[in-house]
């Protein structure tokens, strides 16, 4: 009998095997900084990840960078947060007018399943632990 941990680390995991797929076939994955793009690394997503707030960088060069791979889909991954959830629409916004689909889905599913526990991507690697530990117990 599982429980309701297990459950949850289990699915969670599901999207992550996901979102690791989708990057294998080529889709690049779009988060706010270095440490979220080093959690799904530790998570095991090793192709294109890019980031939206490091070096100073602008909303308008995030979006430049993007339409610079030539790709027709990215994946958006940015944080829970009131922020997050802000700069998520915002690019989605910008890149459908780019022509470029903004895959929200697996932002959608991750903030389903851990939102109200963690605020940011760079905490899933450690949420699992504790959800793991949990399970244990």
């Amino acid at each position: 009998m599982s429980t309701k941990f297990e459950e949850k680390e289990e699915k969670i995991q599901i999207v992550i095997a996901k979102i690791t797929e989708e990057s294998a076939k080529g889709k690049p994955i779009v988060v706010e900084g270095k440490k979220d793009a080093q959690a799904l690394r530790e998570l095991g997503v090793n192709d294109v990840i890019l980031t939206v707030k490091t070096g100073g960088k602008s909303f308008l060069q995030a979006i430049f960078e993007i339409q610079q791979l030539g790709k027709r889909e990215v994946i958006l991954l940015l944080d829970f947060d009131r922020r997050g959830k802000e700069g998520t629409a915002r690019l989605k916004q910008n890149l459908e007018l780019a022509k470029i689909k903004a895959n929200t889905r697996f932002w959608h599913d991750l903030q389903a399943l851990a939102g109200h526990e963690i605020q940011c991507i760079e905490s899933l690697p450690s949420y699992l632990t504790t959800l793991k530990q949990k399970d244990l117990r």
